[in-house]
């Protein structure tokens, strides 16, 4: 027999290591088998643990058996009867569904199975069936209504425990292959047989004050519960398990980190004074509380990890840079990563029209950056003559070396991982770091991404923000939109036409961005001047077509989602968004910030198709408010955490059962013990940790480091 694999994640006593514990692979459990075991592979469950821990998507209460004479077309019910005749479909007929006639004290029915026909030497007259399945009319007027049976189960004793129906039945994520009755019998069998295996990990007095289940009795509620209180009590327990290992090793994390020394940074302040002279506005309140926050914690002699939250237009890049220069006026380099190349060019023309007048020369470092200018650049920065960089994720590449890294500023922090935060700061020896987002994040979410960071909130914009009015609108309106846009130029004002697509596709109905800028040029505004921006453009091209934009020498322009951060052309007050069913919602909230920058009243019009309820729901939010963090609630909701971001976050684990919207309290209470727990016991190493630590060690495994716990 190969070795067992590591346990996936913590629960399992020294039995777990024998062939029949918990770390047994399944293809060896009776009733698995090779064939099977590659199948529940595909759900990710290779082991027991793997399976014990593998929840219900749902449970459906099949436990209200309902009269043949209650019965309703319609309807989905579980009901019971005696098998009275069996109509088999005729040999050689495909298609022909099974049919037995059905009996109880009230009347009969007719129980439907298609494409079953095996099943016709499984039923017997006598037997007694519990049935689950929709209700039908009566076919071709046999008097007698039908159900199209989706579960059943054979009666054999009248106190026969029954297991796929007359219970609150559970409902697993199933694969090709694997088929919702087989796998529930599996997953019964694997609890009863090894759910008692499972070791506490929770200290006795927590798990008392927090009046949670034992995690044995909780996994096998959570599999098969007899009431919907007693699944609720397993679920609790089970997703405050998540959440706590969790916040245990961010909070380890923290500790550690916050013993390290850091860099010391409290300079005169020539620098950073001398930029928000130059400015042609003060600052906001909100700006002013969250850089003296940067720079108390910049004067600490521990590392500064904090994050800058702020909806778009509310002024972060203003306040990197006065990190930036904090850092570079004390001796020290400072770096920003943005997650695209696009993006990165942005941050670089915008820190360059900030810091090059001070005399601080900026860089750009991303994979075009090739040959002599490469090369040139990172001996720069290794030697430490280039104090300020701006580059991608081409920054955390092995070949760049700094020499005194003292800042580093992560954009849109969420598009990385977790890791390349921590490569990028293994460039220097402990710097500071703050990473910014313009994605409004829902608390329960900042502490789940970002638990480890202290938080800053730009909750300000900058004064003459106004609201942008956003209106829906359809094909048929289009003239008129494009009217409407007219009226916006003949006034002084300019426009951004968003696309979804740089190129018309053969597979696509959608408007692509370089059709749509020929067809507005030549067909609908010959007299105004139509741009094309787009990320396949080289940098040149990209940052004439935006000077020009900005000069006002471009009338609209169309782009593709290149411009959802880091554009500020206050000029512009309308966006047209083509297709906009077809963006997510945070996203659709980024591009409207493009406008609403100036003066003037600004429009954000929203062409759309949509068809589908989620589509028409983000539609209308956006319609109801501007407030970004009400956005990113209710993109949250309909989305759920997984997809919010649309990328999986790299480095943390991932829940088994929680759920970051229904369960949010229980993240603030696991929270809370996590923090009571590492300032207590930072290693975890007191006797009545031993369980805990070790579900902690193999939750992280592999993830940041996190094993050097041990």
């Amino acid at each position: 027999m190969p070795p067992a694999k590591p346990r996936a994640a913590g629960a399992g006593r020294s039995t777990a290591e024998s062939p029949h514990g918990l770390a047994a692979p399944l293809q060896y459990i009776k009733g698995i088998g090779p064939q099977r075991a590659k199948l529940l592979a595909k759900l990710g469950l290779e082991t027991v643990e793997d399976a014990l821990f593998f929840l219900p998507a749902r449970h459906e209460d099949r436990s209200r058996l309902t009269p043949f004479q209650g019965l309703r077309v319609g309807d989905l019910v579980t009901t019971t009867g005696t098998v009275a005749g069996i109509s088999p479909p005729p040999r050689g007929r495909r298609g022909v569904p099974l049919r037995l006639t059905l009996r109880d004290s009230t009347g009969y029915l007719n129980g439907v199975w298609f494409n079953q026909p095996y099943l016709e030497r499984v039923f017997k007259r006598g037997q007694r069936l519990i049935v689950h399945g929709k209700v039908q009319a009566p076919y071709r007027h046999s008097g007698a209504l039908e159900l199209h049976v989706k579960d059943y189960e054979i009666v054999e004793e009248a106190d026969d425990e029954t297991l796929h129906t007359g219970r609150l039945v559970p409902v697993y994520r199933l694969t090709q292959g694997l088929t919702a009755r087989p796998m529930r019998g599996l997953m019964k069998r694997l609890v009863d047989g090894y759910a008692d295996l499972v070791e506490e990990p929770l200290p006795e007095g927590l798990r008392a004050r927090r009046r949670l289940a034992p995690l044995r009795a909780a996994l096998k509620a959570g599999h098969f519960p007899q009431t919907d209180a007693e699944q609720a009590t397993a679920h609790r327990r089970l997703a405050y398990d998540d959440f706590l290992l969790l916040q245990l090793g961010l909070a380890i994390r923290r500790h550690r980190e916050g013993r390290q020394r850091g860099l010391a940074m409290n300079p005169p302040g020539e620098l950073w004074r001398r930029l928000l002279g130059s400015l042609p506005y003060t600052l906001t309140r909100a700006q002013e509380r969250i850089w003296r926050e940067i720079r108390t914690d910049m004067a600490e002699p521990s590392p500064m990890n904090r994050l800058l939250q702020g909806d778009v237009g509310s002024g972060k890049t203003v306040v990197a840079a006065l990190a930036m220069l904090a850092a570079i006026e004390a001796g020290y380099q400072a770096v920003m990563m943005a997650p695209t190349e696009i993006l990165a060019e942005q941050h670089f023309m915008t820190l360059t029209g900030l810091l090059v007048p001070l005399g601080v020369p900026v860089a750009l470092l991303t994979n075009n950056t090739k040959g002599k200018l490469r090369a040139g650049l990172l001996a720069g920065v290794a030697g430490g003559e280039i104090a300020c960089v701006v580059g991608t994720h081409a920054l955390v590449q092995e070949g760049v070396r700094f020499r005194r890294l003292g800042l580093a500023v992560v954009d849109e922090q969420h598009r990385f991982g977790v890791a390349q935060r921590a490569t990028l700061r293994g460039k220097g020896e402990s710097p500071d770091v703050l990473v910014m987002t313009a994605t409004p994040i829902p608390r329960t979410l900042a502490l789940t991404l970002y638990g480890d960071l202290d938080v800053s909130v730009l909750d300000e914009l900058p004064p003459g923000r106004k609201p942008v009015i956003t209106k829906a609108r359809t094909e048929p309106a289009r003239r008129g939109i494009y009217a409407f846009l007219r009226e916006q130029v003949a006034a002084g004002r300019q426009v951004y036409v968003v696309c979804p697509l740089v190129e018309e596709s053969e597979a696509s109905d959608l408007r692509a961005a370089t059709e749509m800028a020929q067809r507005l040029q030549r067909e609908v505004f010959p007299d105004l001047r139509v741009g094309l921006l787009h990320g396949r453009m080289g940098f040149a091209d990209k940052e004439r077509t935006m000077r020009e934009f900005k000069e006002g020498a471009i009338h609209l322009l169309v782009s593709t989602t290149v411009i959802e951060v880091g554009i500020d052309v206050p000029n512009a007050s309308v966006m047209l968004i083509e297709h906009a069913e077809r963006f997510g919602l945070s996203q659709l909230h980024q591009l409207r910030g493009r406008v609403g920058r100036g003066p003037w009243k600004s429009y954000c019009i929203l062409l759309t198709a949509a068809s589908s309820e989620d589509a028409k729901r983000r539609i209308a939010a956006l319609e109801e408010t501007n407030d970004g963090f009400r956005i990113a609630e209710a993109d949250l909701e309909l989305r759920g955490p997984g997809d919010f971001f649309g990328t999986r976050q790299s480095g943390l684990p991932e829940f088994r059962v929680a759920d970051l919207l229904r369960d949010a309290p229980l993240l603030e209470e696991a929270r809370q013990d996590a923090v009571a727990l590492v300032q207590g016991d930072p290693s975890l190493v007191n006797p009545e940790h031993r369980a805990l630590r070790a579900a902690l060690l193999a939750r992280w495994r592999g993830k940041l480091a996190m094993a050097s716990v041990g």
